[in-house]
């Protein structure tokens, strides 16, 4: 895994966001490293320790590695500031490479991925894994699918999708073709400070100094000097496989380390999904974990680690102790 400098057009992007807002606490390394013919970008904090696991976190959909730094920092001001983090960006986000060509994103590629990670980072022993919502879903699955590499696993509102009837198949599968034929395309913006503005629109409990510095990090200048999130477009594409939640239900059945399970008081769930999948569901569906733990945060949505990181840090702190 080699030191990687940010190109030309990142460097200017940094010190534009860097001089006006969040100062990180602790400093990341960004490093490449070479998995399943893409160049994954990493953002790691602090070195691996003898005898002290690694904490890999996994982000969420249309999100970046960097969008854990304000946690990782609030870990650290709780007395967390030695562990070794890593967060990569996903395939086809923030400074990882997309697939050639690519037509959509499949989910057990998310897993190839992060086996290949963590061969190269910790073949001999078990990490300490966290995801966020789409991240969530991925170390949910791995962990019940390569038990023994999971030490302690955190889940971030990574609540899974609705079950889709088989009925939906072929529908899903004429939308995706349909989409197919028309290039996808994501939004640009004027500046960096409109992209800030985007953040905080999404998500408005998100502080100014905090999406001004994310900003940074989940956009960059195009080369017609607009603003372009960090995102493969084709992300936006229908996932032409359906979701079976008899599978995801089975699969973490099979998950052997203690669970935390971190949820956002603000988040409405039921909400979310028009009355097709919620909580209740859901806690029926975690129930088949065998060891859960579950934390309510206050005045949190579902950016939960955008929203309170100290409140969030604090049950991290106690729950990868152990």
């Amino acid at each position: 895994m080699s030191q990687h400098r940010q190109p030309a057009r990142r460097r200017g992007a940094y010190s534009r966001v860097m001089s006006d807002s969040y100062q990180p606490l602790r400093a990341a390394q960004s490093r490449h490293l070479p998995v399943r013919g893409l160049q994954y970008h990493l953002r790691q904090w602090g070195t691996p320790q003898a005898g002290r696991p690694l904490l890999v976190m996994l982000h969420g959909f249309m999100d970046v590695g960097a969008s854990f730094q304000f946690v990782v920092d609030a870990m650290a001001r709780g007395g967390d500031d030695r562990r070794c983090i890593v967060a990569p960006d996903w395939r086809g986000f923030g400074l990882t490479s997309a697939p050639a060509g690519t037509d959509a994103y499949w989910f057990p590629d998310y897993l190839g991925d992060l086996d290949a990670i963590l061969d190269a980072l910790s073949p001999g022993a078990p990490i300490d894994l966290l995801g966020h919502s789409m991240g969530g879903n991925v170390a949910m699955t791995y962990a019940g699918v390569r038990p023994r590499r999971v030490r302690r696993l955190v889940n971030l509102e990574g609540f899974g999708l609705p079950d889709h009837p088989p009925a939906e198949a072929a529908g899903r599968l004429a939308t995706w073709l349909d989409e197919l034929k028309a290039p996808q395309q994501l939004r640009t913006y004027a500046s960096v400070d409109e992209v800030a503005q985007r953040l905080r629109r999404n998500n408005p409990r998100l502080s100014a100094d905090k999406a001004q510095w994310l900003a940074g990090h989940w956009a960059a200048r195009d080369a017609q000097g607009r603003w372009a999130v960090l995102a493969d477009p084709a992300h936006r594409r229908i996932n032409p496989v359906p979701y079976r939640a008899a599978e995801a239900i089975a699969t973490w059945s099979a998950i052997s380390a203690p669970l935390l399970w971190v949820q956002g008081a603000e988040t409405r769930q039921d909400a979310h999904w028009g009355g097709r999948y919620g909580h209740a569901e859901f806690q029926a569906r975690l129930a088949h974990v065998p060891q859960v733990q579950q934390v309510l945060l206050a005045g949190a949505g579902h950016m939960l680690h955008h929203d309170p990181p100290q409140a969030l840090a604090a049950a991290l702190v106690d729950f990868l102790v152990a």
